[in-house]
């Protein structure tokens, strides 16, 4: 299986992956309002110093903390990354713990980051939830994501967070292979164990994977061969030997695990817990394999969009989402990352980190410069050779 990459990351992800749940609750909506103060009635002939006595005891108040809470306001738009399922939970889960109104939009990390270049300074959306961090590390560089370093971010470990508050994590993930078991055994081919693998003849027109311009997972599978292979040249030489073994690529991340548990292509590449969440839900015996020389992994994300036009109820939503309760939610829809909150409780089908080889030289850092820089596009004309991004 190759040799296990010993990083920092492990350290603190093994106390994750442990964790069995928290007796500790939080309060999500400590922000949701100020204090309302009764007024004070005055008989007719109070005097004006009982006047005084009693206005001065009404403003006491006003000075405690939680008066000073900011008001959050009535509405939320979510730009929601991971699936739909969760998307959906989530957002439904904030609203009921707050009161807020929110509502989501799903787009891929390409279509989020292409959205708020055009947008600008008048963001349809308030906050980001869910995709990997280069998301929006990549759209930080433009001005396009506020830092925000929520109370509940000390909760997490630093490992899983940017430091200056652009985003913090919410949950990990790593990337694999999924096939498609019978569709493998009708063609007399074994699940890939390694990057090679998909490059063998049988595979020809039987892979499916995402779009570099449109995809985080993309990203992370390009960081991912580029680590391995020394470098960007060698990555999309790579990719380029690849690309007759690929049937379709896609727009999102998760769209060729569906394909595979549909029996269109026999492998795919995905993170891992994509694949075992369409194995639960089509009932296909889809295998989970990962690369012996190493993968890669996603540390997803919540942040906040610059010049939100709800941002008291941003960074409530962001409060909440690095709360356990609001991390456990995803696992009710089969959604099988490894939380980012130590007390969080971890789904019996996550995939740790520690157990699977890592590749030397990857990080997430090096996902977000490949798909801030020019790998993209290198990977249209180079690899596709111009055409147009999936849609």
């Amino acid at each position: 299986m190759g040799r296990f990459r010993q990083i920092s990351l492990i350290a603190a992800l093994a106390l994750v992956a442990v964790a069995c749940g928290s007796d500790a609750e939080s309060d999500p909506t400590a922000t949701e309002g100020a204090t309302q103060t009764e007024e004070a009635e005055q008989s007719p002939d109070t005097t004006a110093a009982d006047t005084a006595s009693v206005d001065d005891d009404a403003e006491e108040p006003t000075s405690d903390a939680a008066s000073d809470a900011p008001v959050l306001e009535d509405d939320l738009i979510i730009l929601c990354t991971p699936q739909e399922e969760w998307c959906e939970a989530a957002t439904e889960a904030f609203s009921e713990t707050t009161g807020v109104n929110a509502e989501y939009v799903r787009l891929s990390t390409g279509e989020a980051i292409a959205r708020l270049e055009a947008e600008g300074d008048d963001p349809s959306f308030d906050v980001w939830f869910g995709g990997p961090s280069l998301g929006p590390a990549t759209a930080a560089q433009n001005g396009f994501i506020e830092p925000y370093v929520s109370p509940n971010a000390a909760d997490i470990p630093p490992e899983l967070q940017s430091g200056d508050g652009t985003w913090t994590g919410i949950y990990v993930g790593a990337l694999g292979f999924c096939s498609n078991a019978e569709f493998l055994a009708d063609a007399g081919i074994s699940a890939p164990q390694s990057y090679d693998d998909l490059l063998d003849p049988a595979f020809e027109d039987n892979i499916a994977m995402a779009d570099q311009r449109t995809s985080g997972t993309a990203a992370t599978a390009a960081a991912n061969l580029v680590a391995l292979r020394g470098s960007e040249d060698s990555a999309l030489e790579y990719l380029k030997q690849l690309d007759s073994s690929i049937f379709q690529y896609t727009r999102s991340g998760s769209a060729p695990g569906r394909m595979a548990a549909q029996g269109e292509v026999g492998a795919s590449v995905i993170f891992a817990h994509d694949c075992v969440k369409f194995e639960l839900e089509t009932g296909v015996d889809l295998d989970v394999s990962f690369p012996a020389e190493g993968t890669g992994f996603e540390v997803g994300q919540v942040s906040i969009i610059a010049n939100a036009a709800h941002p008291e109820a941003a960074k409530a939503f962001v409060d909440w989402a690095l709360t356990p309760q609001a991390q456990e939610i995803a696992a009710t829809v089969n959604s099988f990352q490894i939380p980012s909150h130590p007390d969080a409780a971890v789904p019996e089908q996550a995939i740790a980190l520690s157990d699977v080889p890592l590749a030397d030289g990857y990080s997430a850092q090096l996902a977000e410069d490949l798909r801030a820089g020019d790998f993209p596009e290198r990977f249209a004309n180079e690899v596709r050779g111009g055409a147009d991004a999936p849609e």
